[in-house]
């Protein structure tokens, strides 16, 4: 990960050598798409250490939970930009909510699929006739694209595989009630390692290696603030500041997790988990935070052909659907 900043930026958000005052600073409120955890650390990481201030910001980050949909929320007028995975902005965006990715700071994708050695699942041709545990909520849609693609039916029979509707956890693989199980690399993954099992008696997927990637959070706004100069300039210091919270959280993740469990509502974090999901999760941030053409057109193609989906994402081509007017300004 480089080091960015603004290039020449109009109203003047970056005063050398001037300490700007609380009121002088650009309001952003922020949505996250789940509650304060290591996934969002570099976002934690930089509104803790000042980067936000630094670049003339003011930022209040909301978290989220199971029942906000930060796509909601933006609608709302509750924030100026969330984060979201594609498929939830994309989907909104069909349904009427005019959301546009300025930028993607997670380049590429978390979300896997791990199988037990008892399944003797070593390739994708060993699914017929296994239960594979599928995440729903809009994370299915890289499952169906990918069984349409081995044109495996999903309906239980003995030539397909039967689906398990799998709660945001790795019970079902650790208790024998799934072959395979949905995770994030950098949660429940850590999950079914900590349950004893060592990682080299396990198979795993990754969507995109199987051509059936999904973009997950990227930064979003209403597309009509994007007429506005001033905040796009304070998008662009914005997107500057949480790539250099994420580039001091992939050197620093012992103390970006610490930051993580300052910030935890629950109080249920431990260090070592957040630890470990700070490195896997500042792993997925690329060197730029300018959208991927190639990433989105496979998105797209992937949530277009998932149609075993109960709820289709989006059924026809989006169009306008990001913009580099953001990123544009950085370099």
């Amino acid at each position: 990960m480089k080091s960015l900043r603004i290039m020449a930026l109009a109203g003047a958000f970056l005063i050398a050598g001037t300490p700007l005052q609380a009121q002088d600073l650009y309001p952003v409120t922020f949505q996250l798409k789940w509650v304060n955890q290591g996934q969002f650390a570099g976002y934690l990481v930089a509104k803790d250490k000042g980067f936000y201030e630094d670049e003339g910001l003011n930022v209040t980050i909301n978290p989220g939970g199971p029942d906000i949909a930060p796509e909601q929320v933006i609608a709302g007028g509750g924030a100026d930009v969330i984060t979201t995975w594609m498929a939830a902005g994309l989907a909104a965006r069909e349904r009427g909510v005019p959301l546009v990715n300025i930028a993607q700071p997670f380049a590429t994708t978390a979300l896997e699929f791990v199988c037990s050695q008892e399944s003797g699942i070593q390739s994708s041709a060993d699914f017929p006739g296994k239960t594979l545990g599928v995440w729903f909520s809009g994370n299915e849609y890289p499952f169906y694209a990918w069984m349409a693609k081995l044109d495996l039916p999903t309906d239980g029979s003995p030539e397909g595989v039967e689906v398990l509707r799998q709660a945001f956890s790795a019970d079902p693989l650790l208790q024998g009630q799934a072959d395979c199980i949905s995770v994030m690399r950098y949660n429940e993954y850590k999950q079914v390692l900590d349950a004893g099992i060592p990682p080299e008696s396990l198979t795993l997927f990754n969507y995109a290696d199987e051509g059936v990637g999904m973009l997950e959070d990227g930064l979003y706004v209403l597309e009509d603030r994007l007429n506005d100069a001033a905040f796009v300039d304070a998008m662009a210091a914005f997107v500057v500041a949480s790539m250099r919270g994420w580039e001091y959280a992939r050197d620093n993740p012992e103390e970006a997790a610490q930051i993580v469990l300052n910030n935890d509502m629950s109080g249920a974090l431990m260090l070592d988990s957040q630890t470990y999901q700070v490195i896997e999760a500042a792993a997925l941030v690329g060197n730029s935070p300018a959208l991927d053409i190639d990433a989105y057109e496979q998105t797209v193609a992937t949530l277009l052909s998932a149609v075993s989906a109960e709820n289709p994402a989006i059924t026809v081509e989006p169009e306008g659907a990001y913009s580099s007017v953001v990123t544009d300004k950085i370099e």
